[in-house]
């Protein structure tokens, strides 16, 4: 078995990107992975539901530091709090309900990362294209 066949550690992912080991740190990661892009107070509660008191400010740094590292990504849909999800490095984009602003990913479907290349880089070696479509989530369609 590979490597790439366990699944991720994150008490060693943490170690790995220099971060200390908490707790609060490891609940914090395991729970934006666990959820489905998560803003910054959905996942103090959820913290708060499995470790007791975790202080906004804790987890919002904690956030910042894996952002920094990797570890999650921060997306942030305009009209929306900034949201994190585990899902990084894979270039996907994200669909966008205009009512209840639930975000679902978007696999990149065509070409290599990045899938879209603007029509002049201005000399910017790009790396990633992030796009977000907006529309009308099953749900939200059904009910008007």
């Amino acid at each position: 078995m590979k490597d790439t066949d366990h699944p991720p550690n994150p008490a060693s992912e943490l170690r790995s990107a220099g971060l200390r080991v908490t707790a609060a740190r490891l609940a914090i990661l395991e729970t934006v992975r666990g959820g489905n892009h998560l803003d910054v107070e959905t996942v103090t509660s959820r913290v708060r539901g499995r470790l007791g008191h975790v202080s906004f400010q804790a987890v919002y740094e904690a956030l910042h530091a894996f952002t920094a590292a990797g570890l999650v990504r921060r997306i942030e849909p305009a009209g929306s709090p900034a949201r994190f999800e585990g899902r990084v490095g894979d270039n996907h984009h994200h669909l966008v309900c205009r009512v209840c602003g639930r975000v679902t990913d978007v696999n990149c479907t065509v070409g290599e990362a990045p899938c879209l290349e603007p029509a002049d880089d201005a000399g910017y070696l790009v790396d990633e294209a992030d796009v977000t479509f907006w529309g009308f989530c099953p749900d939200c369609r059904q009910g008007s």
